[in-house]
């Protein structure tokens, strides 16, 4: 029982009681708030009618450089957040006072495999122990009071791209856990372990493997007798097909369950990957598991034959809804692919699906067969499709959350266009990028006409939605996208961060800003809510990076970002955040000359290898090394030391030496060098 100070008489002897109150710490225990995953925080002191009193409570920088999608958990006065490269610090959640840190030592050349970038989206918590996936593929279990190591379990093969930022799962005395690299090769799965010896308990493959080669693992039997036929072709099992369990992992407490959302395929191209047949099973799907053994219950595609990337992966939330006049146990998915989807959880059926955004790749979902009734040429077999919405997804990673009160979901969603153009001199790589998509097929804006028609297709939002009328009660639109996950809270709230820096509250009701703060750095994550001492705060993360601003083009070029930092906000906080001052280096003069054929396969190479982390088209937005900026350039030596040799690996710039030769970096040089001389060149023309 905590207790609150009250004067019982002015000048009474100047004597003040101490009164009992009923407002027990509430704190966040989990990813997403609990094992409903519904992101919403029971709490109302902060409310609408004095959210705009919120201020500054305390801010901790956590020495990063990149980007922070870290979903903090508090659990009793300390708050665990990971940081990129896997680190964990605990902080103590009403000063921000550091208690402990972990760094797991992840080399850094495992940065080649993480498609976007060295990003961690939360740990995991239960019975005194801190539960972490690292970027090396290990998972870790800390010891809650003090950061000590417990055990460390290699759950990939280190010789494969795999690689974990998603949050693991806790319950029934075990830790679930995915991985990622689909665009690499990998094959997806998940494990269940010991939570108190690391052991492996079981194993559920998402893809089918080597035909004649079971796995030994709890999916086996399931593979062959559902999946294996929908799959076609030699190749299929040797591109490693995809199907990573990247994000979503959800145990569903009331059915004993469990559910997991898979990834793309790998290849995204059917074409490729299965000879353009089958639904390739069970790519884009929610699949239900028993959670003790990993044995299959029921699965539901949403995608099948997927070939854009529109994974199933997102945030799955559970609730239970009155859909024509009774009560149904769902799941509630906005996933890649545009269509918000109600699922009965106790068997897979489909109850209704619509589009929350434009998404012309499919007219609609026939809710017979549970299949969407695709757009023709939307597979791009003989010519491109743009798509509105395209592999960024409608709705990524970003948690949205649901307001048993109002009943509606609000969704981080948005629209990036995206041209599928099959990949004509596809080879595979293992390793690296494997998509059949040819990514430089769409022309870089240049003009200033083109790089603001760019924009404007870029669009995001935030959706309030109801699920059972399956129709936007209000949106909220936002310049640009790739913008934060989303808190409700009791207080008729709802919260988000922007790319743009600024972290705002929402009338739950009306989708009407309530309140904003200058964050001064873009915020990714959702945030969370939760009581000490009778007093509600709100906690975001904050910092620049992920795959998508590492990999878009930045048409303001690179500036320089604050460190990430965990900022708390409570009522009557005064804390306020330093500036950042901007340096901006200037861009390389190359003397050399290179051939056009040199620049052009260069051009080729740098969209495979390069741009995913810094940006298509070398226009970085300085998250990483902007590298037309870059003192390497203008050396031919000093350039092959880095790209081939891998002398920076240390940093997170792993050597390509046995990926590509020395001329066919030297063929990168000259692209960038090329884009540094455009670049130099436009500077002059705007003078």
């Amino acid at each position: 029982m905590r207790r609150i100070v009250t004067a019982l008489a002015a000048g009474l002897l100047g004597v003040t009681v101490v009164a009992a109150t009923d407002t027990p710490d509430v704190g966040w225990q989990s990813y997403n708030g609990g094992s409903d995953e519904q992101r919403f925080a029971d709490l109302d002191a902060i409310d609408t009618g004095n959210v705009a009193g919120l201020g500054l409570a305390w801010y901790a920088d956590l020495g990063s450089s990149r980007g922070l999608e870290t979903t903090p958990l508090v659990v009793g006065r300390t708050m665990y957040a990971t940081l990129p490269w896997s680190k964990v610090v605990a902080l103590d959640a009403v000063t921000g006072e550091e208690k402990w840190r972990f760094d797991p030592e992840v080399p850094g050349e495992f940065a080649l495999s993480a498609c976007c970038d060295v990003v961690n989206r939360g740990a995991a918590f239960e019975n005194g122990r801190v539960f972490v996936g690292t970027i090396d593929g290990r998972l870790v279990a800390l010891d809650a009071e003090t950061g000590e190591k417990l055990w460390d379990t290699q759950t990939t093969d280190r010789e494969k791209p795999y690689t974990i930022t998603g949050a693991p799962r806790v319950a029934k005395g075990l830790v679930f856990i995915g991985n990622g690299g689909g665009e690499y090769g990998a094959r997806g799965y998940v494990s269940a372990y010991d939570q108190q010896t690391g052991e492996l308990r079981w194993r559920f493959w998402v893809v089918p493997g080597e035909p004649g080669k079971p796995d030994g693992a709890a999916s086996d039997e399931v593979l062959e007798k559902l999946a294996r036929e929908t799959w076609f072709g030699d190749d299929y099992w040797r591109y490693g097909g995809g199907g990573t369990v990247w994000d979503s992992i959800v145990y569903d407490e009331e059915l004993d369950r469990l559910y997991i959302g898979t990834g793309n395929g790998g290849p995204w191209n059917r074409v490729i990957r299965s000879e353009d047949k089958g639904d390739n099973l069970f790519l884009s799907s929610i699949v239900a598991l028993d959670p003790d053994t990993g044995e299959y219950i029921w699965h539901y595609q949403q995608v099948p034959g997927e070939t854009w990337d529109f994974t199933a992966a997102q945030q799955m939330t559970l609730a239970d809804l009155e859909i024509d006049g009774r009560k149904r146990k769902v799941i509630l998915h906005a996933p890649k692919n545009g269509f918000f989807y109600v699922i009965d959880r106790t068997d897979g059926s489909l109850i209704s699906a619509e589009k929350f955004v434009p998404a012309n790749w499919a007219e609609r979902i026939d809710l017979e067969t549970g299949r969407p009734v695709e757009t023709e040429g939307a597979r791009f077999r003989d010519k491109p499709f743009l798509a509105t919405s395209g592999a960024s997804g409608a709705h990524n990673w970003q948690p949205m959350s649901f307001d048993p009160r109002t009943g509606l979901v609000y969704i981080p969603a948005q629209q990036v266009p995206f041209l599928y153009t099959k990949d004509e001199k596809f080879r595979f790589e293992p390793d690296l990028w494997n998509l059949g998509v040819d990514m430089m097929s769409t022309p870089l804006p240049e003009t200033p006409e083109e790089r603001a028609a760019m924009k404007e297709a870029i669009q995001g939002r935030l959706i309030a939605w109801d699920p059972v009328a399956q129709k936007p009660v209000w949106k909220v639109e936002h310049e640009g996208t790739w913008h934060g996950g989303v808190l409700a809270t009791s207080g008729n709230l709802v919260f988000q961060g922007l790319n743009d820096g600024t972290f705002q509250a929402y009338h739950a009701g009306t989708g009407k800003v309530l309140w904003r703060f200058d964050a001064k750095s873009p915020i990714l994550p959702a945030p969370v809510s939760y009581r000490i001492d009778g007093k509600q705060y709100v906690a975001i993360a904050a910092g620049a990076g992920g795959g998508f601003a590492l990999s878009l083009p930045s048409f303001e070029g690179p500036r320089t970002w604050p460190e990430g930092r965990i900022l708390v906000f409570a009522l009557g906080g005064d804390k306020t955040l330093p500036d950042t001052p901007q340096v901006r280096r200037a861009l390389t003069k190359v003397s050399q000359d290179f051939t056009p054929a040199q620049v052009e396969e260069g051009k080729a190479l740098f969209g495979q290898v390069c741009a995913a982390c810094h940006a298509m088209g070398t226009m970085s937005a300085g998250i990483v090394p902007d590298l037309k900026r870059s003192g390497v350039l203008a050396s031919k030596e000093a350039w092959k030391a880095v790209v081939i040799d891998g002398v920076l690996a240390s940093r997170g710039m792993a050597g390509f030496g046995d990926y590509m030769t020395p001329q066919q970096a030297e063929a990168i040089r000259a692209y960038v060098a090329s884009r540094a001389h455009l670049e130099a060149a436009r500077q002059m023309a705007d003078k």
